[in-house]
């Protein structure tokens, strides 16, 4: 039968992403505001940063759940082989 999942993110892994993440946004909103441009363009800016940050989130997301679908349909499929070939056997203790 197909391995069991496990998680491969440790703890000091997550706060490493968290504190990046932090950072950036950080270097991002520090960049825009001192930026010579006009209000409008550094809300422009500000909005393509965000939507950046959003759409990235989402990806990883979709990106995530289809690998988790595809991980449980693939473990159906696996049962059911495994019973078609026990019944084709004839063990009873399926």
């Amino acid at each position: 039968m197909s391995k069991s999942y496990s998680s491969k993110g440790s703890n000091a892994w997550n706060l490493f992403t968290y504190f990046n993440f932090s950072i950036a946004a950080l270097m991002m909103a520090g960049g825009i505001w001192s930026l010579e441009a006009s209000f409008s363009a550094k809300g422009y800016y500000a909005m393509a940063a965000l939507m950046l940050v959003y759409s990235t989130a989402s990806i990883t997301k979709a990106l995530r759940d289809k690998e988790e679908s595809e991980r449980i349909y693939n473990k159906l499929e696996d049962a059911r082989t495994e019973r078609l070939l026990a019944e084709a056997r004839g063990d009873t203790d399926v």
